[in-house]
């Protein structure tokens, strides 16, 4: 016959304790609990829905923005960015609008802009390419600089300069950066800030001075220094 705890086990026995705190706990507290569990359960399914919907949207973009880039790169850029009713064709603003926090979405961004630069719309370009978000390394490069040769266009050298220089700094190499330092300097003179050409040249020929820009350099460093 088993043994039955008497009355000071039980109320002494650890385990036994714990239980009784926790069934008591939830008496007290069971709509709660119940709450919790399912607020619980509710991220958990939601965030496993979000992430296959986010995979189902970027897979969308993918296949849409295939067609776009064709007519990008073919030169059709009205096509493009409008897309082609006839042959159900979606474009780069629908994708856009559509997919626009996917990575599909963002590089139509960048086609968009290029677009609408060589249409001449450089207002609508600059929307686009302030909405882009370029990649790390040399690959974000060009779209950076791009977004200055908008501002250049638009004449806000002084803030063309300044992405210029963004530019020439988001992958340090003997390349681009000299060349985009070159930019950079040509803006600042055209925005009549003389000073700060210089030091962009100065830096150019301090630090490249092999480069294939560091001639131009010099010669605008000559034309900088009459113009003070």
């Amino acid at each position: 016959m088993a043994k039955r705890l008497t009355k000071e086990q039980l109320e002494t026995d650890p385990l036994l304790t714990s239980y009784y705190l926790f069934t008591s706990f939830l008496k007290r507290n069971l709509t709660a609990v119940i709450a919790g569990s399912i607020a619980v359960l509710l991220i958990i399914g939601g965030g496993i829905f979000y992430y296959f919907y986010a995979q189902a949207q970027e897979q969308e973009a993918q296949e849409l923005l295939v067609y776009a880039e064709q007519a990008f790169q073919q030169g059709e850029y009205e096509i493009a960015l409008w897309g082609d009713d006839e042959m159900l064709r979606t474009g780069l603003i629908d994708i856009i609008n559509n997919y626009g926090r996917t990575n599909a979405g963002n590089l139509a961004r960048y086609y968009a802009a290029v677009s609408e630069a060589e249409l001449g719309s450089y207002e609508e370009a600059l929307a686009y390419i302030e909405r882009f978000d370029p990649p790390e390394g040399i690959l974000g490069v060009g779209p950076v600089s791009f977004h200055a040769v908008v501002l250049a266009n638009l004449g806000e050298y002084s803030r063309a300069a300044d992405i210029f220089v963004k530019a020439a700094e988001w992958d340090i190499n003997e390349s681009t950066t000299p060349h985009n330092l070159f930019n950079a300097a040509q803006a600042a003179m055209e925005a009549d800030d003389l000073a700060r050409a210089l030091q962009l040249v100065a830096r150019i020929l301090n630090e490249y001075e092999d480069s294939q820009v560091a001639d131009q350099a010099k010669r605008l460093e000559g034309m900088l220094v009459v113009r003070q």
